[in-house]
C-alpha cells in the first residue's frame, strides 16, 4: 500500500472513530417523538398497567440506545421509567426535582403537557455515558391524567 493511500485510510479511521457522537449512538428528535407516539398507542391497545410494566422493562421495546419512555402523573409522581439507573424513581413524587441549572424539571414537563397537550422541554441533565452535564430535550404528550415522554441529548 503506498504512503498516500495509507494516509487516507488512517485519516478516515481517525475521523470515524473520534467523532463525539456517531449518528447511530444518540437518538434524534424524530425518534423520540416516534417512541412517545408508539408508547401512547401501546397504552391505548393494552391498558395502563401492562404498558407501564413494559415501559419499566430496561430491555424492552421502549428502550433504544439512550432513548427510553418515562411517565408522570400531573402531581409529579413517577409512574414508569425505562432507565435502569432510575428504577428507584418509580412510585416517587419528584415534583421538586431540579435540573443542573436549578430549573424545576417535572413542573416544566407538567406545564407543557397540561397547557399544550404535547411539546418539548429543554433542560440540563447528566449524561451517564460520559458523566458530563449536557443539554437535553424531552418530548411529552398528555394522556388522560398523566403524560408520556422521551428525551434526547442535544450534543
Amino acid at each position: 500500500m503506498n504512503a498516500l493511500l495509507k494516509a487516507c485510510v488512517l485519516a478516515l479511521c481517525f475521523a470515524f472513530f473520534n467523532t463525539p457522537a456517531l449518528a447511530g449512538d444518540r437518538a434524534t428528535a424524530d425518534e423520540a417523538v416516534a417512541m412517545v407516539k408508539k408508547a401512547v398507542a401501546y397504552i391505548k391497545a393494552n391498558g395502563k398497567e401492562k404498558a407501564f410494566e413494559e415501559f419499566n422493562n430496561t430491555k424492552g421495546q421502549f428502550v433504544d440506545r439512550n432513548l427510553y419512555i418515562f411517565v408522570y402523573d400531573m402531581n409529579g409522581n413517577n409512574l414508569a421509567i425505562g432507565n435502569g439507573n432510575a428504577k428507584k424513581m418509580v412510585g416517587k413524587n419528584l415534583i421538586d426535582m431540579r435540573d443542573a441549572d436549578g430549573t424545576y424539571l417535572i413542573k416544566k414537563l407538567i406545564e407543557v403537557s397540561s397547557t399544550k397537550g404535547k411539546g418539548w422541554v429543554d433542560y440540563k441533565w447528566p449524561n451517564p455515558v460520559n458523566n458530563t452535564v449536557e443539554a437535553k430535550s424531552s418530548y411529552v404528550e398528555k394522556v388522560d391524567d398523566y403524560f408520556v415522554g422521551a428525551g434526547i441529548y442535544k450534543q
